[in-house]
């Protein structure tokens, strides 16, 4: 996982992170991501198969055609959660 960048621009406070798709486990990865955003620790949270199911492993074990850019967006502990099938992934705090 490679951290990219924190966008205080707007309103939104948006956290972007790329992880390696030969590497990481996508479903984990976000979880310590949102650890660290909280200051908490991965058991603190709800199981992220619980929101995602094993999609996000498929994702990157099985990934489409680039051409194809999927793109998965769902809600988990307070954050909006965007990844792309490249490893991008931006993290949006919602209230």
């Amino acid at each position: 996982m490679t951290d990219n960048s924190t966008d205080n621009s707007t309103d939104e406070k948006i956290v972007r992170r790329t992880f390696d798709t030969d590497q990481d486990r996508p479903a984990i990865a976000v979880a310590e991501t949102v650890a660290e955003l909280e200051g908490a620790e991965t058991t603190d949270l709800v199981t992220m198969y619980d929101h995602v199911d094993h999609i996000l492993d498929h994702l990157f074990s099985n990934p489409p055609v680039r051409e194809a850019q999927i793109q998965i967006s769902f809600s988990y502990e307070g954050y909006r959660i965007t990844i792309d099938q490249d490893g991008r992934a931006r993290f949006v705090e919602v209230e």
